[in-house]
């Protein structure tokens, strides 16, 4: 969760610098660390970008009141932005909205 926290802390700067398609990145790269985290807390090593979307779905079914999968939707758009840079500006915000959300709630979890 120590480098979690680093790259938080460089998307919301590069949002800041409306340097909309890093920023998305590095919104993605905080998700994919947090979750990973919340797995080894439980025993459970991910090593791949498919593993990464089943535990999260795993964790919308233990939890669904939380909307974890419905969030990570968001945190996985921005990461195709990185490659795409298909949404506008103000996606990219909201979907950083999302991902903020997200990692207090994966947080919870650790």
């Amino acid at each position: 969760m120590k480098l979690n926290g680093k790259l938080l802390r460089d998307a919301r700067r590069l949002l800041g610098e409306e340097d909309y398609v890093q920023a998305s990145e590095k919104y993605w790269g905080t998700v994919a660390q947090a979750i990973k985290a919340v797995a080894a807390k439980r025993g459970l090593k991910i090593m791949r970008h498919r593993s990464i979307s089943e535990f999260v779905y795993k964790l919308h079914e233990e939890f669904p009141e939380q909307k974890f999968w419905e969030l990570y939707r968001a945190a996985s758009e921005l990461h195709t932005n990185f490659y795409e840079e298909h949404l506008p500006p103000n996606g990219v915000v909201e979907n950083a909205k999302a991902v903020e959300e997200l990692i207090n709630k994966l947080r919870v979890l650790t």
